[in-house]
């Protein structure tokens, strides 16, 4: 499973690697950790992170991590994930969450992730595309409605932090 490789020829999407961890922490900024992690990251920490993503390709388990690579080096620019169960899901819809290295942001890589990871999310069977972005998180708003997703609703986390639910019908896809 770990094989999957997804590309438009500018991004291309496959699992991640143990050996990424220190990229991974050397890209990690303020932004990913309040928008996306919520603590800094570990090298331990990390590892451990990408070792349970790697089961889960494994076991075909519910979630689905990618690195965002660009270039003929494919360089690791973020990360993107997909979770077939999350809270608040529906039968049928997936959760897409991503984040860029500080580099990397501006050149509209994430709507092109965001775009792959959703063709692929159908292959798999799923019906809609969830992205929950929190409503000061401009950047991925527009990322979002730039890859054809739809406000939806606005509700609350677990945790109390208001959402903002975009939407995508992948049973109509054409993008």
């Amino acid at each position: 499973m770990h094989e999957v490789k997804l590309s438009d020829g500018i991004v291309t999407l496959s699992p991640l690697r143990l050996d990424e961890a220190e990229a991974h922490l050397a890209g990690e900024d303020e932004q990913l950790v309040r928008w996306l992690s919520g603590d800094p990251g570990t090298r331990e920490g990390v590892e451990a992170y990408i070792r349970h993503c790697l089961e889960q390709w494994d076991t075909v388990g519910p979630l689905r991590a990618f690195g965002i690579r660009v270039g003929i080096d494919e360089a690791l620019a973020g990360t993107i994930d997909l979770r077939f169960t999350a809270e608040g899901l529906s039968p049928g819809q997936v959760n897409i969450a991503y984040g860029l290295y500080p580099s990397w942001r501006g050149h509209g890589l994430a709507t092109r992730a965001v775009i792959l990871v959703c063709r692929y999310a159908t292959s798999q069977g799923a019906k809609q595309a969830v992205i929950q972005v929190e409503p000061e998180n401009a950047a991925s708003s527009a990322v979002a409605d730039r890859a054809g997703f739809t406000l939806d609703k606005h509700q609350h986390g677990a945790d109390g932090t208001r959402l903002d639910w975009y939407i995508r019908d992948l049973r109509t896809d054409t993008q």
